[in-house]
């Protein structure tokens, strides 16, 4: 039984040593082998990778994908102009040199980048205390990127690092003059609209003025040509009656007299006190007809 117990142990061991000098490279990865303390080599190719165990040679994985920086704070920064600018910027990175990496940072890369973020912000400040807000905002903008990252080549070369990308994420004032511009571009979108509602009011009251003229216009020609076309019908309507009553006057004479009690007598309220012998009922009285006979059917008329 000693005897077994000796052999298993013996093959946990082994195997145990035998685990300690194995290790697997990720391919997103870079692995820095430690030899008492010292490094030894640098392995950038992945997969199952051989070693010394434990103390002899230790293993330490750093990540070599793209990694991001986002600016900590946002500071004011002064243009030319002597006007201050808030920047957010972010900046792209990559493990270059692992071994310089290391003897700088460590192995962790918080430590990084809190170093390279004060760099990175004296950068941006040297580089736009050189130019306009305009030219910040707009037309230098992609050149400011340029040089930032330029000037950023030569420090990272120390942290052990290769700057990929440098971006400016937002450009904005301070809170102080951002309100007095909006309170400024507030005042002159008012002042546009005053101008453009005086301006369509006057338009309008002009366009009402012309339309009422042309109305009067239309109206008084449309009155004139009514009143011309009457003139001409009623010409014509006592030419034609002229005419027709010339040929029969004492037809003409009855049935003016007729026209006469329709005008007179319209409705049944109507009440008329006359002389029956009078011309006006010459036509009920007939022809032949004297003044006593028609006096009973005339004194009080009401129809």
């Amino acid at each position: 039984m000693n005897r077994i117990g000796l052999i298993v142990a013996s093959a946990l061991i082994a195997l145990m040593l035998a685990a300690s000098t194995l290790f697997i490279v990720d391919q997103r990865q870079l692995a820095v082998v430690y030899a008492l303390g010292e490094i030894k080599e640098v392995i950038t190719t992945p997969g199952l990778k051989v070693k010394l165990p434990p103390p002899f040679q230790n293993v330490v994985f750093l990540d070599r994908r793209i990694q991001t920086l986002d600016s900590p704070e946002s500071r004011p920064i002064f243009t030319a102009e002597k006007k201050s600018l808030v920047i957010d910027w972010l900046v792209k990175w990559r493990i270059a040199e692992p071994r310089q990496f290391i003897r700088n940072n460590g192995t962790d890369i918080r430590n990084l980048e809190n170093r390279l973020a004060p760099v990175v912000q004296a950068a941006f400040n040297e580089e736009v205390t050189k130019r306009s807000v305009s030219g910040v905002l707009a037309t230098e903008r992609e050149r400011v990127m340029q040089d930032v990252r330029s000037r950023l080549t030569d420090d990272a070369k120390a942290f052990g690092i290769e700057i990929v990308d440098v971006r400016v994420k937002r450009v904005d004032f301070v809170a102080d003059i951002t309100d007095a511009v909006y309170r400024r571009m507030e005042s002159e979108r008012k002042q546009v609209a005053n101008e453009l509602r005086s301006t369509g009011a006057a338009e309008a009251e002009r366009i009402r003025a012309d339309a009422d003229r042309q109305r009067e216009v239309i109206v008084a020609e449309a009155y004139r040509d009514a009143q011309k076309i009457k003139g001409e019908g009623d010409g014509q309507a006592s030419a034609l009656y002229a005419d027709a009553f010339g040929r029969d006057p004492q037809f003409a004479q009855f049935y003016r007299s007729l026209e006469a009690y329709r005008a007179s007598f319209r409705q049944k309220s109507d009440v008329m006190v006359l002389d029956p012998s009078s011309d006006f009922f010459r036509a009920l009285r007939g022809s032949g007809g004297g003044g006593g006979a028609a006096a009973p059917a005339a004194a009080p008329s009401r129809r």
